[in-house]
């Protein structure tokens, strides 16, 4: 496949097809809806949503390619300067695939995962992306098992992707305002271009088996804990913990601001949000109670394989 955006977004879509089915026939009820739709400034996308199933409470498989100026923002943040590249009137192309599942039952974790593609007019391009779990309650098993899928994509490419990515999650998927992180963490890159490792063409060999890995590892999660018989309790800590998954992405998701500053549709930008999460006041778990233990396990840095 020649790496130009036009076969970019057609492989994007694609995707975005194949992990549709898989969640739908998975759940065993719902279907998704489409809708297309565009954006003024240029583009659009295709916001594929699933809700009230077996399995998925609420979810999305998000589709988007857009272009026009490149927002002055981008140029602000450090992490994004250009250094020694003109940006006066540039124009930029950004397409990807996003989602996030939010399931009915406590014991089966929310998940994540963006990978996109950048380029602006002056040349500069890059690969973004990761994929992330938050279990309600944290199962070593399943986090070992989550790690274990993401090492053998990374290690597939460079051995010192796995280590790396998965260090720039934890720090990235960190509520900084809990002092929790925000999950398991997973893995996540960004701006990855060449580097010391991998020329751009190798690199986005990776950035398709990121991809390719979502479905058939969230699936076997799903199918694992799905039939679970859970109590009130634990559904009322699932809200809970929906809450602090609110406040991150509203907080420091720059995939949300992206959205927003780049007047991206904001039904699909605020799609990550669940149906129904709580906030109570003063929260206290129970000493050694599952929900203590999970709270404990929610620090960077911790080794899952």
């Amino acid at each position: 496949m020649e790496i130009n955006k036009e076969n970019i977004t057609e492989w994007l879509k694609n995707l975005q097809d194949n992990i549709c089915k898989a969640l739908e026939s998975e759940d065993g009820l719902a279907k998704f809806k489409e809708e297309n739709w565009t954006r003024e400034e240029g583009g659009g996308g295709r916001s594929r949503v699933i809700e009230n199933g077996n399995v998925i409470e609420k979810g999305g498989v998000m589709f988007s390619a857009v272009s026009g100026k490149t927002p002055d923002f981008l140029f602000k943040e450090k992490e994004h300067s250009v250094s020694g590249k003109s940006h006066q009137d540039t124009t930029f192309f950004a397409t990807g695939v996003s989602i996030v599942i939010h399931p009915q039952s406590p014991l089966v974790p929310i998940i994540h995962m963006n990978i996109r593609y950048f380029e602006m007019s002056n040349g500069t391009k890059w690969l973004g992306g990761g994929i992330n779990l938050t279990p309600h309650y944290i199962v070593d098993e399943d986090a070992t098992f989550f790690h274990t899928q993401l090492k053998n994509v990374c290690d597939k490419h460079h051995s010192s992707y796995y280590p790396k990515f998965k260090t720039w999650a934890d720090d990235y998927f960190f509520i900084n305002h809990r002092k929790e992180t925000r999950g398991i963490g997973g893995i996540f890159f960004d701006r990855l271009n060449e580097n010391e490792h991998l020329n751009f063409e190798q690199n986005f060999a990776f950035w398709q088996d990121v991809g390719e890995a979502f479905a058939p590892t969230y699936v076997a999660l799903m199918n694992k804990n799905k039939s679970k018989l859970f109590t009130q309790d634990q559904k009322q800590w699932q809200l809970l913990r929906r809450g602090r998954y609110v406040e991150f992405n509203l907080v420091y998701d720059k995939g949300t601001k992206f959205g927003l500053e780049t007047n991206g549709r904001i039904e699909s930008v605020l799609m990550s949000l669940p149906t129904n999460a709580s906030w109570i006041y003063d929260f206290k778990t129970k000493e050694n109670s599952p929900e203590a233990i999970t709270l404990s396990k929610l620090k960077k840095g911790v080794n899952w394989i």
